[in-house]
């Protein structure tokens, strides 16, 4: 078992790492809700599945910058205003975040977040469950 494994396997008390479900994702919740710093600031891991079309295809770059108005994008700043309790969506928790450029809120996949600093316990945590979200 390697690091992240174990740090994974910690979450639940197990020795192997459990396969993701609505139980398993929800206990992982509570687990993430006792552990995260609220204050911490989180940006896109990687560009949002909207965007990918502008981002790495032919979108239009002006086409895109109006849409990031009203769609959440990678490159915005967020704050945690919470984690969805019971709704599950493609194996994934919804992040409810206040994004900090204009105080709008989202539900974003958690898997597709992290910190903005790319260290620390909060950025750790996050790391770990997006691995065992995708991975599991």
């Amino acid at each position: 078992m390697d690091a992240d494994e174990a740090r994974i396997a910690k979450v639940f008390g197990t020795k192997k790492v459990p396969e993701v479900s609505k139980k398993t994702l929800l206990r992982y919740r509570s687990y993430l809700l006792q552990q995260f710093d609220r204050k911490m600031v989180l940006t896109g891991r990687e560009d949002f599945p909207w965007e990918e079309k502008y981002v790495i295809g032919p979108g239009s770059r002006s086409e895109y910058e109006k849409l990031k108005k009203t769609n959440p994008s990678y490159t915005d700043e967020y704050e945690l205003i919470d984690i969805a309790e019971g709704e599950v969506k493609e194996n994934d928790l919804l992040a409810r975040v206040k994004r900090l450029s204009d105080n709008k809120n989202f539900e974003i996949g958690l898997s597709w977040l992290t910190t903005k600093e790319e260290k620390g316990k909060d950025y750790q945590l996050l790391d770990d469950f997006a691995t065992w979200a995708v991975n599991w």
